[in-house]
């Protein structure tokens, strides 16, 4: 699989680690479907990188008629505009939303908490994702090994290692890790590829609302670097996954060596 040629759907495209990930596969000769909720960020990167190459929707991924709607826009995009062919999915879109299981209050944690960050991270994800896979499973398979595409999932070092308040969070993530390899074996016979990234602290407009003392305390777990990710290193490895055939069914972590402590 090539990045030149083909397109590439991203989730959460209009800022962050999606868009640095867009970014890359304008970058590099392919086109970008940019789906997210920040209509006015996704017009300026279109702008950027130009209608062409890149074409953006308002994308509620909790939403299952409005991802579909997205879908059939961004296929005749494909078929009426570029000829690009489907070339990968990957659904970036994320939220984070802390919350104690049992606050100080004695209150438990919000079931409407809960159910936003499990609709947002892994109900949008899969929805996402299968809606638009019967395309890509349409499409010509390419090279010895007859490729059709990749999927590339995003996790979390939460994943492995949650901190306080991340209970809702690291459950999402946790499930998206653990149905890499299932989703893998599933897509075998399409040839279709399934990718996930768990990355750490990076610069995100997730993480921008950190406090400065959460913040410093997750620094002070970090090994080499001992700072934040920058979305492009995230980005080059969305980029090598695409194209690397022996990347399948495998959780990535994306981490510096950072293991998170259970307090900060």
């Amino acid at each position: 699989m090539k990045i030149e040629g083909r397109t590439f759907v991203v989730s959460g495209g209009a800022s962050g680690l999606g868009r640095a990930c867009v970014q890359d596969i304008v970058a590099h000769g392919g086109n970008a479907a940019i789906l997210d909720m920040n209509e006015e960020s996704g017009q300026a990167l279109v702008k950027e990188l130009g209608a062409d190459k890149a074409r953006f929707w308002t994308c509620d991924v909790t939403d299952t008629e409005n991802i579909s709607a997205v879908v059939k826009a961004t296929v005749e995009w494909i078929k009426k505009e570029t000829g690009k062919p489907l070339g990968g999915i990957i659904p970036a879109a994320g939220v984070g939303n802390p919350g104690l299981m049992l606050d100080k209050k004695n209150q438990p944690l919000s079931l409407d908490s809960i159910d936003f960050v499990l609709g947002v991270n892994l109900r949008g994800t899969l929805d996402l994702t299968r809606q638009f896979l019967p395309h890509l499973a349409n499409t010509t398979p390419v090279g010895e090994d007859l490729e059709r595409g990749v999927i590339i999932m995003v996790a979390s070092a939460a994943a492995f290692e949650g901190q306080m308040g991340q209970v809702a969070y690291a459950a999402s993530k946790g499930a998206v890790a653990a149905m890499t390899l299932p989703m893998a074996r599933d897509l075998s016979r399409f040839g279709i590829r399934v990718v996930t990234v768990a990355p750490s602290m990076f610069e995100s407009g997730m993480t921008a609302v950190l406090s400065d003392k959460v913040r410093t305390g997750l620094q002070k777990a970090m090994e080499f670097p001992a700072r934040p990710g920058k979305p492009h290193e995230f980005a080059a490895l969305v980029h090598h996954a695409i194209e690397n055939i022996m990347l399948n069914g495998v959780v990535i972590r994306l981490d510096g060596a950072t293991r998170m402590p259970s307090k900060l």
